[in-house]
């Protein structure tokens, strides 16, 4: 054999190598649609819906966000509850309901009474029931007891959207059938009211 047939059977058989290793490294198909399909079905179902539980969760968040601003904006807004018209409504309730509960005459002590316990409520309504049956009413019918009082001015201490603290400033005149003439007394008076069904009723009486 001559040199130049030698180098070319060297150099074919050095293609056939080079061409040889090609197809060894070269990558190996992709899977066909089946055997995705295979693969897919093979997982448990947990782990196929794992994908769908956080948007279910986002969507369920973002709706009760969105339920509680509204809540927040039409009922239950502080500033909505505790602004001018409700500071008024409260002083109002409070400046009555301490006139009714310090003005009362022998004469008509049932109506008395009973337009003061309509500004009450909770354990002050129990306790004025029991202190007119046991003192009061026996006092005012025994000695000709007549009270009178007005407010002389009013501010709210605290206000919360269903509580309140009113400061009362008042004057009462007091007549007994041993004193005919009127005796003047001023005071100051802390009331706390609570909001029951819509109304503002006094809860606490307590003279600073």
């Amino acid at each position: 054999m001559s040199d130049d047939e030698s180098s070319i059977d060297t150099a074919g058989d050095s293609a056939n190598e080079t061409e040889s290793s090609k197809e060894t490294d070269s990558p190996k198909d992709t899977d066909s649609p089946k055997d995705t399909e295979r693969s897919s079905r093979s997982r448990p179902r947990w782990l196929r819906r794992v994908k769908v539980v956080p948007v279910v969760l986002i969507v369920l968040l973002l709706l009760s966000g969105a339920a509680a601003t509204v809540l927040y904006f039409t009922q239950y807004r502080p500033d909505k509850q505790t602004d001018a018209g409700v500071a008024s409504a409260v002083v109002s309730s409070a400046s009555d309901g301490t006139v009714a509960l310090l003005s009362y005459s022998p004469d008509t002590l049932d109506k008395d009474f009973a337009a003061a316990k309509s500004h009450l409520s909770g354990d002050f309504l129990s306790y004025y029931n029991q202190f007119t049956d046991q003192i009061v009413a026996p006092a005012a019918k025994q000695k000709s007891l007549k009270t009178n009082a007005r407010v002389l001015g009013a501010a709210v201490a605290e206000l919360r959207p269903d509580s309140a603290v009113v400061l009362v400033l008042v004057d009462q005149s007091t007549t007994s059938k041993d004193n005919p003439d009127p005796s003047m007394a001023s005071s100051s008076v802390l009331v706390s009211l609570s909001r029951v069904n819509g109304k503002w009723l006094i809860t606490k009486f307590d003279p600073v």
